[in-house]
């Protein structure tokens, strides 16, 4: 089956749509509003995360904690609490219209019914008097919800007879380390008059005060291992928690609103702070009201009665302080009249202020907004007033950005949808982004390999997924490789269990956390010490793997050559000595004296399930790039800052000579290269030169012959792509040359790694050969987005319909098809810094 475009993934996802005057924008994923799924993927593991399909772009800056709103209008995702996932319907946060026309009077909550709330399971079924929206049906559309990071869309048709839509962002502006960093959401409302005759409309938002909410009650942190011998701590957020909340009116500064607040401590805790509902006071025209306090916990009908018969609240400003056991609601609304053929537009801004997030017991970082707007929690009126006056600019700012992408119709929609779309990991992904330091002028940050491998910035998976950190905001990910470079020295003996050894039934094996001069694999996780403890995960021994080392040398390397602030030295010299180091202790596994380092019979490299013996291909080829990325930071150092590098430029040149000339020797069989040297597996390794990649990238020698790389690629293809699932699915990560498995009850070889196609593709692409790139890429995208994947893109689908590690950062590897397009522009204000 071939890939399908995105028109045609339009119509499968909005099929019934009778829309006439309105589109899903150009590049935009959409679906009918609460249209459900028939056969969405679901979890290859029972204990991975799997929340089901109803996933829509997140809201909020990056590190400031996100919300999101699904396709059905409801806000089921809260990831408040720095590196931690919560999921689950508030009814009562949503917007709602009222519209009266003579005596006919319509009015609903713009979000389907909800099933239960999810903050008070016992309380059944939730705000049971509100008049909920009709959801779509495969024969009849009731509106339409599109997404094009970092704006998206909801279009209401055929139950108002006003027209309604509403767009909605945040400031996320490339090269701009202040906006993208703010906890905060602008919702457009564009409401019109079709008729001829006047329209009485009132539009209503309602917010549940969850200050304190999203703090981890428990305080162990303790690790367990999951059925797929991956660690995992417990989270048990105080959803729910009420004592002391209070909601008053907030008036000034541009804006009228009402801001939900809550218990502080002395100094702020995680999870303390407010937030914020607010309009502009410049609306004229309108009756604005405002009702600081009223009870979710019933059937609603304190606040949707009034409402529902005449589009008005209750208005009142009762700050009382919330006993322990309720819950404080609030709402604003605005009423006015719309003219025969009048357009209205209201901005609404929800912001929030909760400056602290908190990791192992007494660990704690401030948030990058507090940069600008402090660390007390009482500034989510300051914030919402800056959006509410600014959103415009942002609007603009956001659409000269995209603007680049748009116009590059040689790369197909499904492609370009996608290059905006999987940026929605940098906010939801567990983002990190501290304040500023001497050491660390912009923070430090880090996103989470996924939430369900909780520790951040993997750095085999960042070599892949980073791309589009780099090409947008590279000096967040210069922080990345900083806090690697500041890693790499440092020691931690502490003994763990392995967890790949329990699941191959061989007990227990212990290893040490960090060994000096081994390149960590993660930079911790959030219920430790983030940045100082790293290499969280132990389902392998991280001080073994094979390719970490040539990761970290490469990324450097590529950061200081591709960065569009331009070249670096400062940062150069700085990661240098790690550099140094890195490449010392590898080179240890080169146990024939081959010039190659060997693997060591256990998964020790970025496939960490798959065993690779003595010198392999994957890793082969990033040792080879490396060392001649090593040697070009030598000579720029050297030549430019005086620094003496002539020892190391000794050293690697003749690791690399020696490597050279064994790389084929040793794996080259004459059409590709085996997958290693002395395991026998007769498999062709689908990224097996992901380092000649680099090498070309970086315009360094490649590791290999033009013949062999096309030569390859062509064997790579006709296995891996065409004969798995005849395209339709991705390339499988390894077959055997005839496309059958080798083991059909295989794990990584018969995956479809998404990050992984993506990084395939775009050698692909830097070969030359577009059309089989764009078709690797297509048919992922139409696998993910139309099978319930949108906003929680996993590491891996299979051909059985099921995914592992969903929210994963290496899917953003699609942006490596921008990075080998060099005659395209750099991405407007990317290279501000």
């Amino acid at each position: 089956m071939a890939p399908l475009g995105l028109s045609a993934l339009r119509s499968r996802l909005s099929r019934g749509s009778s829309a006439k005057d309105w589109q899903p924008p150009e590049a935009s994923w959409s679906r009918s509003f609460g249209l459900g799924w028939q056969s969405p993927f679901t979890v290859r593991y029972a204990s991975n995360l799997d929340d089901g399909p109803w996933h829509g772009m997140p809201l909020g800056g990056f590190g400031a904690g996100c919300i999101g709103r699904s396709s059905r209008g409801d806000f089921n995702l809260w990831h408040l609490d720095g590196g931690e996932h919560w999921y689950g319907s508030i009814p009562d946060c949503q917007f709602a219209l009222w519209e009266q026309q003579g005596d006919q009077v319509r009015v609903h909550a713009l979000a389907t019914e909800p099933t239960r709330d999810d903050s008070r399971p016992e309380s059944g079924k939730p705000l049971s008097s509100w008049q909920w929206y009709p959801a779509s049906t495969e024969e009849t559309s009731t509106g339409t919800y599109a997404a094009r990071y970092p704006l998206s869309w909801n279009h209401y048709e055929g139950v108002f007879r006003a027209g309604v839509s509403c767009e909605a962002f945040s400031p996320i502006l490339p090269g701009d380390y202040q906006r993208s960093s703010y906890p905060v959401a602008v919702f457009r409302w564009t409401l019109s008059n079709p008729t001829n005759k006047p329209l009485e409309l009132s539009l209503l938002l309602s917010w549940r005060n969850t200050v304190g909410w999203f703090t981890n009650t428990d305080s162990s942190a303790e690790v367990h291992f999951r059925d797929d011998g991956s660690p995992e701590h417990n989270y048990a957020p105080a959803i729910g928690a009420g004592e002391g909340q209070r909601n008053r009116w907030v008036d000034g500064d541009g804006l009228s609103g009402v801001l939900l607040d809550g218990k502080r401590s002395t100094p702020l805790a995680e999870g303390e702070g407010q937030w914020c509902l607010a309009l502009p006071d410049t609306l004229e025209g309108v009756e604005l009201m405002r009702c600081s306090r009223w009870d979710p916990s019933g059937d609603g009908a304190e606040l949707w009665q009034p409402f529902a018969a005449d589009g008005v609240i209750p208005d009142s400003n009762n700050d009382r302080a919330s006993r322990k056991g309720e819950h404080a609601s609030a709402a604003i609304a605005v009423k006015f009249t719309l003219a025969p053929g009048e357009i209205r537009e209201i901005p609404v801004a929800i912001s929030w202020d909760l400056p602290v997030t908190s990791f192992a017991t007494g660990v704690r970082d401030l948030r990058r907004y507090s940069d600008f707007y402090g660390v007390d929690g009482c500034h989510a009126a300051a914030i919402a007033a800056e959006a509410l006056r600014d959103w415009t600019s942002w609007h603009e700012q956001i659409e000269a950005w995209q603007a680049p992408v748009l116009a590059r119709k040689e790369l197909p929609e499904e492609l370009r949808m996608a290059l905006f779309n999987e940026l929605y990991d940098l906010a939801s992904g567990g983002s990190l982004w501290t304040a500023a330091s001497s050491k660390d002028p912009y923070g430090r940050f880090g996103v989470l390999e996924c939430l369900d491998y909780a520790w951040y910035e993997s750095l085999d998976v960042r070599l892949y997924g980073s791309f589009a950190l780099l090409q947008l905001w590279p000096e967040l990910d210069k922080a990345v490789i900083r806090s690697f470079a500041r890693a790499i020295p440092a020691a931690d003996a502490t003994q763990r269990p392995i967890g790949w050894y329990f699941t191959q039934g061989r007990g227990r094996v212990e290893a040490d956390r960090k060994v000096k001069g081994a390149t960590p694999h993660d930079l911790g996780a959030p219920n430790e010490v983030p940045f100082d403890a790293t290499n969280y995960t132990a389902y392998q021994d991280c001080n073994l793997w094979k390719d970490l080392a040539s990761d970290y040398v490469l990324q450097v390397w590529r950061t200081f050559k591709l960065a569009p602030t331009g070249e670096d030295l400062g940062f150069l010299a700085e990661c240098w000595p790690a550099a140094v180091q890195a490449l010392h202790y590898l080179k240890q596994f080169d146990v024939n004296d081959d010039g190659l380092p060997d693997n060591g019979g256990a998964p020790d490299q970025t496939f960490d399930d798959w065993p690779l013996k003595g010198v392999s291909a994957y890793c082969g080829a990033l040792w080879i790039a490396a060392l001649e990325a090593a040697l070009a930071m030598a000579q720029r150092l050297q030549l430019e800052l005086g620094l003496e590098t002539g020892e190391e430029q000794h050293t690697f040149s003749g690791w690399l000579e020696q490597s050279r000339a064994n790389f084929d020797k040793l794996l080259w069989n004459g059409e590709y290269y085996d997958i290693d040297a002395e395991s026998g597996t007769p498999v062709v390794m689908a990224d097996q030169l992901c380092g000649d990649f680099y090498a070309r990238l970086l315009e360094l020698p490649p590791v290999v012959s033009e013949a062999n790389s096309r030569s390859t690629l062509k064997a790579v293809k006709e296995a891996c792509f065409d004969n798995f699932a005849g395209g339709s699915l991705g390339v499988a990560n390894g077959l055997r040359r005839d496309g059958t498995p080798l083991d059909p009850n295989g794990t990584h070889p018969l995956e479809v790694w998404t990050g992984i196609n993506f990084g395939i593709a775009s050698y692909y692409r830097l070969m030359g050969e577009g059309k089989t790139a764009e078709a690797i890429c297509s048919a992922v995208v139409t696998q993910v987005y139309s099978g319930g994947l949108q906003f929680r893109t996993p590491e891996a689908i299979t051909a059985v319909n099921t995914f592992r590690a969903c929210h994963y950062l290496r899917a953003m590897a699609i942006w490596g098809l921008w990075a080998t397009h060099t005659d395209w522009e750099t991405i407007p204000g990317a290279q501000r810094a």
